[in-house]
């Protein structure tokens, strides 16, 4: 049993002289940050999105590897789609963390500057988070784009799927 599976481990005091601040960042294209440099260890840019998760007292985001946990700083969205892989009636979304699951197009937002971010692990400890697609994940989708009632969509096997939710009239 790790001492992050005990019920009071985000409520215990930080070790002496130590604080669950930290300086280390996760930028908006999805690279980690430690005392203003980037993360360059290929072994902890790895480990780092696998720890994600929310404190569960406050919702702040914390790097947590179940022996030790930190607060960190999120500029954009925790999680990053690193490809997506196209399958005849589905899209299913390699994560920055390694993991995969399927897209739901209907629930996935677009911003100002036509970024995508997908809604993604629901059933984890505090989830849902967002995920926002990097540029080369967003190119990949081209070839199941298509325009849905004037907007956004992708067409999986028969259906064609508007991305996000409709937007509101004035």
């Amino acid at each position: 049993m790790k001492p992050g599976d005990h019920p009071d481990f985000f409520r215990l005091p930080p070790p002496e002289g130590r604080s669950r601040e930290s300086s280390i960042r996760l930028d908006a294209q999805g690279r980690f940050w430690h005392e203003g440099r980037p993360v360059e260890h290929a072994g902890l840019a790895a480990a780092l999105p696998t720890w994600i998760r929310r404190h569960p007292d406050d919702g702040r985001y914390i790097l947590s590897n179940g022996y030790d946990w930190t607060y960190f700083t999120v500029d954009d969205a925790p999680y990053f789609v690193r490809r997506p892989r196209i399958e005849p009636e589905r899209v299913v979304l390699e994560l920055s963390d390694a993991t995969e699951e399927a897209w739901q197009p209907e629930t996935t937002r677009i911003d100002e500057g036509g970024a995508l971010y997908a809604t993604v692990k629901r059933d984890a400890p505090g989830g849902p988070y967002e995920a926002k697609f990097t540029r080369h994940a967003q190119a990949s989708l081209e070839p199941v784009l298509v325009e849905v009632d004037g907007r956004a969509g992708v067409r999986l096997g028969a259906r064609a799927i508007a991305v996000g939710p409709p937007k509101l009239s004035p």
